[in-house]
């Protein structure tokens, strides 16, 4: 079921919605460049126990593109703001590269909220190399639009093997990341830069279970279990054979990871 839902004057969120109610609920955040869509291979591992809410995070998709820049304050705060939208006292998340990001701040700033996270293939901090990496997005994409982006995105997103042998696949996600606004894509680069959780992770008081795969190079396997070991209780595992986008990458294996941290 999809549905727009207004959190604020200016920002209506495009959301759907799986599973049967009654079922605790999930809530699942989208990478930057991608929407709601990317889930897809998720959903019928994660309907058998769980109410799934989606949305398109803010720029992104078919939500809103309020006025950047944006920041992980107000990536939560949509969040909360959804929850609250549809009646969800708590529910487990699950985020990808941005969307884990924000399921960090969530973790840091609202645990009364979420009952456990899953933060796949991102990372806590914004070095200076993460830095001038979406300085250079951003500039790219100020002169070409998301085509200038487009093909350097999917070649980290997926290892050169997943994109030979399913180029059909690999054109749908293309679209995806055309799809999306510019302005939003710049807005949420921002928040990027200002990344600046892996300072707090040893706040975090609720399960969080970090994802990524081997292949992956922006959120390395290093960099996560690194996060893991600074967050109480965090558990890193690793997705053989994938790189940025794991969950589409290697869903079987992605799956797999999160199953036993779900309860699946």
């Amino acid at each position: 079921m999809s549905d727009k839902v207004a959190l604020s004057p200016g920002l209506t969120l495009n959301t759907a919605i799986d599973g049967d109610k009654g079922n605790p609920w999930i809530v699942l955040s989208n990478s930057l460049g991608a929407n709601l869509s990317m889930w897809d291979p998720q959903i019928d591992v994660l309907t058998t126990k769980y109410r799934v809410l989606r949305y398109d995070t803010r720029g992104h998709g078919g939500s809103d593109v309020p006025e950047g820049p944006y920041d992980f304050a107000g990536l939560v705060a949509d969040v909360i703001a959804l929850m609250d939208a549809h009646d969800i006292e708590s529910a487990a998340f699950m985020g990808l590269s941005m969307g884990g990001m924000t399921g960090l701040g969530l973790a840091l700033d609202h645990p009364d909220r979420v009952s456990r996270v899953v933060c796949a293939d991102g990372r806590a901090d914004a070095p200076e190399p993460f830095r001038a990496m979406w300085d250079q997005r951003m500039a790219a994409v100020g002169e070409h639009g998301l085509a200038g982006i487009v093909d350097g995105t999917l070649a980290t997103w997926f290892t050169e093997a997943w994109r030979e042998a399913n180029p059909d696949k690999l054109a749908e996600v293309r679209s995806m990341v055309l799809g999306n606004d510019p302005a939003g894509y710049t807005a949420c680069c921002q928040a990027l830069k200002r990344l600046d959780y892996l300072r707090r992770l040893g706040d975090v008081t609720i399960p969080v279970l970090y994802v990524g795969g081997s292949e992956d190079k922006g959120a390395a396997p290093e960099v996560m279990r690194a996060m893991a070991a600074a967050t109480p209780g965090g558990k890193f595992h690793e997705v053989p054979d994938a790189a940025h986008v794991a969950n589409i990458n290697q869903p079987k294996a992605f799956n797999d990871a999160v199953a036993g941290f779900l309860d699946l």
